[in-house]
């Protein structure tokens, strides 16, 4: 087959923060070389993972599916994805292309040609965490082997970077600190460790005796610098064997990340924004408009319908249905949206689900969680952005309009799939622990 469609190249960054990201208006300079490629390419200011965890969000990065029609809520999955989804593979090696998967084993995400994996997990024995570099070394020979190929392909890679543990190399570990961080005087850190659920955990990977939250901080922002120069790496190499103007490349994340916020410390559940909204970049010379900033609320389930449209391949699979819409008429109509809310939902360590507006954010507890957080939570997302000031108690009438409008969505997506959500399926209880490093690295892998 000739190579008469594009390649796509797409960096799915986990636990990716996107407000500290320098394109997304973070003081530091944390990502310049994926700023260059928004500043000549089009950037989503609202994309969002709806549905907490990994797992959920891959699968609707990956099938354009919602939660409901994935059947995948939680982190830990109950079953194989469902059959009568297409996913980005499958649909892709149809039109002829070579695909290959960087970062899963091939067990759960079907469809690739070729699966390869890296080491992302790194105690603070064993630092630092060259996990980029790591990819790097399995990415660049593969994409060497497929520029070379007549078919187009898609090149899939999952970074690890910005995921726990933050351990990167110089000197990425000091660019954005230079104190003390085991400052006796400093007592940020007392909480991070009484929370016992997590504590092994981040200990594992934290220095003996650290107290202050900033040095952590400071490691994930240089975590983010140095999968960034990682990631020029792979763009130069795109641009030497001359295929960048023959390629679409995707930059986003499956969540974000916590941090400090809201008592959930250094990781990637609650339903808070940080958790929820990711990056969200398309680059491709002469094809997709540059310097563009898009206003449109975009979900985990348009990417696939979107990166069809954009590669031309809309008429070649006009019989495939998608959950998610093409997001290529926003990269003009920038101040338009295909919505303006949706359903969220997260069910690993807190088993939750609610409604987000541009103006409010809902959620109820399916179950008590191990944080003893409100069993509802309601935030003015216009006056309240940090989400401090939970008014569930004082706005009774739009806690009701807004599980009204979650409610009638759940009812008509399990009409029109035939399926039940399964969030209902799982019970998660208070006793959860991550515990230690093979802990986290095992419930990571598919």
């Amino acid at each position: 087959m000739s190579k008469r469609f594009p390649n796509i190249l797409i960096f799915a960054i986990d636990s990716i923060r996107r407000d500290h990201m320098s394109c997304y208006g973070y003081p530091r300079l944390t990502t310049p070389h994926m700023d260059r490629l928004a500043a000549k390419g089009t950037l989503f200011e609202n994309a969002f993972s709806a549905y907490i965890p990994t797992t959920p969000a891959y699968s609707s990065i990956l099938s354009g599916a919602d939660v409901i029609n994935t059947q995948m809520p939680s982190l830990r999955p109950l079953g194989p994805l469902p059959k009568d989804l297409h996913l980005m593979p499958e649909v892709l090696r149809k039109l002829g292309y070579n695909t290959t998967c960087v970062g899963f084993d091939g067990n759960f995400y079907r469809g690739f040609n070729n699966y390869l994996n890296f080491e992302g997990w790194v105690s603070w024995e064993d630092r630092p965490a060259r996990k980029a570099e790591n990819l790097n070394a399995v990415t660049i020979p593969e994409l060497e082997r497929l520029a070379k190929s007549k078919k187009p392909f898609l090149l899939f890679l999952r970074h690890m970077d910005p995921h726990a543990p933050y351990l990167p190399p110089p000197p990425f570990d000091t660019m954005f600190y230079s104190k003390d961080p085991c400052d006796k005087k400093n007592k940020s850190m007392k909480p991070v460790f009484d929370f016992k659920p997590f504590a092994e955990f981040l200990k594992s990977w934290m220095p003996p005796g650290i107290t202050d939250k900033d040095y952590v901080i400071a490691q994930y922002d240089g975590e983010l610098a140095y999968m960034d120069a990682c990631i020029q790496r792979l763009i130069t190499r795109v641009e030497e064997l001359g295929i960048m103007e023959d390629t679409l490349i995707v930059i986003t994340g499956d969540h974000g990340e916590t941090l400090y916020d809201h008592e959930i410390y250094f990781d990637h559940h609650g339903l808070y924004e940080p958790t929820l909204v990711v990056p969200l970049i398309y680059y491709w010379p002469g094809h997709v408009p540059q310097g563009v900033r898009a206003k449109a609320y975009t979900l985990h389930e348009d990417l696939l319908p979107t990166i069809l449209d954009v590669c031309g391949l809309t008429k070649e699979t006009k019989g495939l249905k998608f959950d998610g819409v093409s997001l290529v008429p926003y990269f003009t109509d920038t101040d338009n949206s295909p919505r303006s809310e949706f359903y969220i939902s997260e069910c690993t360590w807190m088993r939750k689900q609610g409604w987000r507006t541009p103006i409010w954010k809902f959620w109820e507890a399916l179950e008590p969680d191990f944080h003893n957080k409100p069993p509802v939570e309601l935030y003015n997302l216009v006056e309240d952005p940090e989400e401090s000031v939970n008014l569930a108690d004082k706005e009774p009438k739009i806690v009701a309009m807004l599980r009204e409008r979650m409610n009638r969505w759940i009812a008509m997506r399990e009409k029109q799939t035939g399926k039940k959500s399964n969030i209902m399926n799982y019970k998660l209880g208070t006793d959860l622990k991550i515990g230690s490093i093979a802990t986290a690295k095992k419930l990571q892998a598919r």
